[in-house]
C-alpha cells in the first residue's frame, strides 16, 4: 500500500510517499479501507521529534526521537472496514467507520490502509462525508473529553473557549453550545462572525481585547493557548471551576489558585464518545469544518499548513479514491 512515511525527525519537507506493507488485523481489531486522514497539530509536533514521540513505539524512545522512526504519521480516520479480524462482531466489510486510532502510540492513519481495536471506533455520520468525517474524531473528542469528562459542564455554566476556530476549539464552542452552556468564543476579527454562527453567546475580538477585562467570571476555561494565556484564564474563574488546557499549549507552572482546578488534558480514543458526537452531529448540533482537502501526497504541504497557524477548523487528506 501507500503511506507518508517521516524516515527522521525533521520538517515537513521529510515527509515522502512510499510502498510499504499493508497491516493485519487481530483478535479484536479491523483493518480500514481509508478515505481520508485528518491533520492535526500533534502530527506535526512528532514529526518534528515532540509531541507524542516519545509514545510511538510504547516504550522510552532516545532524547531525539529517532528510536520512533521512520513512522507512518496520523491517528485520525475515516473509511470502510475492509477486513474483521478475530472476535470481531460489531463492525462487517462495507460499514464506514472513524475514529483517532492507536493514539498517542503508532497508528499509521495517512496510508491506504490501517489497524484499528473496535473499541476506538464508530459508524460514521450518515450525514458527512469522509473528508468531513475525518475532520471530526481528535478535536471532538478533545473537546468532549476536556469540557464534560473533565470539566464537568453543565447547563447555563459560562464556559470561555480560547483559539475557538481551531481544530478543537470550533467543535467545543458547538458542544457547549449544544450542552446548554453561556459560551463565550475568542478568536480573530476575521473570525468573528464564523464563531457566532457555530453557536457562540459573546464573541471577543483578541486582537483588540483582552478577555479578561471585558467579562463577568466563568465556571470554565479551555484553554488552547497556554503559557500567558493560562494565567490569564485563572484570573476569570470563579472558585470551584477549572481551566482546562490542551497539551498543545504549554500547561506552564502549577495553577496558582488552590480554589481553581487546572487540568492538562490528554485525548483518550472513545469509540463509546464518538458515538454520542455522531448523535449530535445528526440532530445538527455539531458539523465540523473542513478548511482545505489535500491529496495524501500532498501531507507535507498540510503539515506547512497547520505549522503557520491560522486554520479555520480542520486539514484532511483525502486518501481513497
Amino acid at each position: 500500500m501507500q503511506a507518508i512515511v517521516a524516515p527522521a525527525p525533521g520538517g515537513p519537507e521529510t515527509l515522502e510517499l512510499r510502498e510499504v506493507p499493508r497491516p493485519t488485523p487481530g483478535p479484536g481489531e479491523v483493518l480500514i479501507r481509508v478515505a481520508a486522514a485528518g491533520v492535526n497539530p500533534v502530527d506535526a509536533k512528532t514529526r518534528g521529534g515532540a509531541g507524542a514521540t516519545g509514545f510511538l513505539g510504547g516504550s522510552p524512545t532516545p532524547e531525539d526521537g529517532a528510536g520512533a522512526f521512520p513512522w507512518i504519521p496520523g491517528w485520525d480516520v475515516a473509511g470502510t472496514v475492509a477486513e474483521a479480524g478475530y472476535g470481531v462482531a460489531r463492525f462487517a466489510p462495507g460499514d464506514r467507520v472513524f475514529g483517532t486510532i492507536g493514539f498517542p502510540r503508532a497508528a499509521g492513519a495517512y496510508a491506504e490502509y490501517a489497524v484499528a481495536h473496535v473499541s476506538q471506533l464508530s459508524r460514521s455520520p450518515r450525514s458527512l462525508s469522509d473528508e468531513e468525517t475525518a475532520a471530526l474524531p481528535l478535536g471532538g473528542l478533545t473537546a468532549w473529553q476536556a469540557l464534560v469528562d473533565a470539566g464537568g459542564l453543565e447547563t447555563n455554566q459560562r464556559v470561555v473557549i480560547t483559539a475557538a476556530s481551531g481544530g478543537v476549539g470550533h467543535l467545543a464552542v458547538q458542544i457547549a453550545a449544544d450542552l446548554g452552556a453561556h459560551v463565550i468564543a475568542v478568536g480573530s476579527t476575521a473570525n468573528l462572525g464564523y464563531l457566532r454562527g457555530l453557536g457562540a453567546h459573546e464573541v471577543i475580538d483578541r486582537t483588540t481585547t483582552d478577555y479578561a477585562q471585558a467579562i463577568e467570571p466563568v465556571d470554565l476555561v479551555l484553554d488552547g493557548i497556554g503559557g500567558a494565556e493560562r494565567t490569564r484564564a485563572f484570573s476569570v474563574v470563579r472558585p470551584g471551576g477549572a481551566v482546562l488546557t490542551l497539551p498543545s499549549a504549554s500547561a506552564g507552572d502549577p495553577p496558582p489558585r488552590d480554589d481553581v482546578r487546572g487540568p492538562r488534558v490528554f485525548i483518550a480514543p472513545d469509540g463509546l464518545e464518538l458515538q454520542l458526537l455522531t448523535g449530535s452531529v445528526e440532530r445538527g448540533a455539531l458539523r465540523p469544518t473542513v478548511a482545505e482537502v489535500l491529496p495524501l501526497a500532498d501531507a507535507a504541504r498540510a503539515h506547512e499548513l497547520i505549522e503557520g497557524g491560522a486554520v479555520r477548523g480542520k486539514l484532511v487528506l483525502r486518501v481513497g479514491d
